[in-house]
């Protein structure tokens, strides 16, 4: 709504731009994927024409045939690495991680326990027994 009033008015730029709801890929996860849709596209464009030759029983149809299954191969190898290189990334890079408040209750409560134990005197018979 606001965009379009704001194009509207004389004057206005000719776009408006919004911020993205999704951040970036981080560059060596960009790069494996952009690898792998290469790949995987070649790899359905082989299967295609093996199929076709196939059907129309032109003699490179089981070369090509052997290499779409060595293509195959390849190309699971570089989904799996998109996936790799995120969790890879991921780890090195670190992922905001917070503790649920279950777990932060009981940290609490052993600290909280810790605290009451030091300030004891020595020797001395803990209330709860």
């Amino acid at each position: 709504m606001a965009a379009e009033e704001e194009l509207r008015r004389p004057g206005s730029p000719l776009w408006v731009e919004e911020p993205v709801g999704t951040p970036r890929l981080p560059d060596p996860v960009r790069t494996a994927a952009v690898r792998a849709v290469i790949i995987v596209a070649v790899t359905l464009t082989q299967g295609m024409t093996a199929l076709l030759f196939t059907v129309t029983g032109s003699w490179p149809a089981f070369p090509l045939l052997l290499s779409t299954v060595v293509s195959t191969v390849v190309a699971t190898w570089g989904v799996l690495d998109v996936w790799v290189t995120r969790q890879v990334w991921k780890q090195r890079h670190g992922v905001e991680s917070l503790p649920s408040s279950a777990a932060r209750r009981g940290r609490r409560e052993r600290r909280g326990a810790r605290g009451t134990q030091r300030d004891r005197p020595p020797g001395a018979v803990p209330a709860g027994v």
